[in-house]
């Protein structure tokens, strides 16, 4: 499945890691920090949910594994070059004729933030149960993958469907896209997978309103309770700035996030809290530690530019779990 000669895992990465697994669409990213208008300058990389999860799943210490669909051109030669700057494992990639999906993305330190989209038949919408590794999957310590692959196209909603089948621990990460699918089918399948799930992860007040008509001022904690009941092992509401409340069958527990000390762009966040989580569970961390690291991950994250800009080490990342609160510059703006 991946290019030959290519490692089977990121040189320094040792085969006995934990193993996290994420299936998804990478997609170019066209980056501007001004607001789009010709004659503008882009910054190229590449991101996306799927790959921007595993190269956190990789900075926190597993064996991340991308499952995805890449062209066999130039670009997709590139791609994969960035995946091993990441850390992230591309055996579970396949390469094939077609195009890449595209996104330019605007954001400034304040918060102001324009996207656009070309991935409309792209080759990593097009991703197959055939292309699954099921023994892959089946080994993995977690499986990662989200609303957004689901809602790419038909073939990738029977991936996600695949790998909740083989599955043994699945993070599902509901990121609701409205340009993508309706509120309403974005909850059917959350309801469909959630009891195929180790972890859900949907964000409050916005997918517990959207996908779970919930009212918008219903509390975190009975919306924590509410997601639960969709059937998951657990669910870990995830709150902005605030942190995460964590719901199980036996608690519900809040966990603050330490405050983001620079903000140069919000984009990927949420993706470096749930790559971080994986990573922490697969390793065998308790579910509120895995939690805790992963609000402290995302509130670093936002200090590079891109999806995949700035992915701090565990090392890094416990450092700010623990560490007195400070102010964030740029504004004092929303980690997530």
């Amino acid at each position: 499945m991946t290019t030959p000669g290519q490692p089977a895992h990121p040189e320094g990465m040792p085969p006995s890691s934990p193993l996290v697994v994420v299936l998804g669409e990478v997609l170019v990213e066209l980056s501007s920090t001004e607001p789009f208008a010709a004659g503008r300058t882009l910054r190229l990389d590449f991101s996306g949910d799927a790959l921007n999860v595993a190269a956190a799943a990789a900075a926190a210490g597993a064996r991340a594994v991308l499952a995805s669909r890449v062209p066999d051109d130039e670009l997709g030669e590139a791609l994969l070059l960035r995946c091993a700057e990441l850390g992230v494992d591309t055996t579970g990639v396949v390469r094939v004729p077609g195009h890449h999906g595209v996104y330019f993305s605007h954001a400034d330190p304040m918060g102001a933030r324009q996207f656009a989209y070309a991935r409309a038949g792209s080759v990593g919408a097009s991703l197959s149960p055939d292309d699954l590794d099921v023994d892959l999957l089946a080994a993995a310590d977690v499986v990662v993958t989200s609303g957004i692959t689901a809602a790419l196209s038909e073939s990738a909603r029977e991936t996600v469907r695949r790998a909740a089948a083989v599955a043994g621990r699945l993070v599902y990460d509901p990121n609701f896209r409205p340009r993508l699918t309706s509120a309403s089918a974005a909850g059917e399948f959350l309801r469909e997978i959630a009891p195929h799930s180790e972890v859900i992860t949907p964000s409050w007040p916005g997918e517990t309103t959207d996908l779970l008509g919930l009212a918008p001022d219903v509390p975190a904690r009975e919306a924590a309770a509410a997601a639960l009941r969709l059937g998951s092992r657990s669910v870990v509401l995830t709150c902005g700035p605030a942190g995460a409340v964590v719901a199980t069958g036996e608690q519900l527990l809040e966990v603050p996030a330490p405050p983001a000390r620079v903000v140069v762009d919000q984009t990927g966040a949420g993706d470096c809290l749930t790559g971080t989580l994986a990573a922490r569970l697969a390793a065998g961390d308790p579910l509120h530690e895995a939690v805790r690291l992963g609000t402290a991950a995302a509130s670093l994250s936002v200090g590079g530019q891109g999806g995949t800009g700035h992915q701090p080490s565990l090392e890094e990342t416990r450092r700010a779990a623990t560490a007195p609160e400070t102010p964030a510059t740029q504004g004092n703006r929303e980690p997530r």
